[in-house]
């Protein structure tokens, strides 16, 4: 097992589920907010950041509902999860999160995921 931590977050995000998780699961999408460029290969994603590169494998995923990868590079059974959730009573759209970290990066990396979720409600028209 990781000495990873495990990390959840939820963001509201103005969007009905179906525009959101092409956001979430599409190359195309994914490079609006989450990366500079991202290119698919099957279930294998590229993700590229200032010319660096990194690659995942795509897990899981449910239409409309949640995309689930794993870093190709990490050895241990750490994931990021990105699923949307709707308020049965207010139909609020949500974007929740699960990542992992090391302990000592943890507020770091909720701070990267704040800031990329704020992108992508850019990109959305959410506020």
């Amino acid at each position: 097992m990781s000495d990873k931590i495990k990390f959840e977050m939820e963001f509201v995000i103005q969007s009905s589920p179906h525009m959101l998780y092409q956001y979430l699961a599409t190359p195309s999408g994914l490079s609006e907010w989450f990366a500079d460029d991202v290119n698919s290969r099957g279930e294998l994603f590229s993700f590229i950041w200032d010319g660096s590169e990194e690659d995942a494998k795509l897990l899981k995923k449910k239409n409309d509902d949640f995309v689930k990868f794993a870093w190709e590079e990490n050895d241990d059974d750490t994931y990021f999860e990105m699923k949307i959730i709707v308020d049965e009573m207010t139909k609020d759209v949500s974007l929740f999160v699960t990542d992992f970290a090391d302990e000592d990066e943890v507020e770091e990396s909720k701070m990267l995921w704040t800031n990329q979720v704020g992108d992508l409600k850019q990109v959305l028209g959410s506020k």
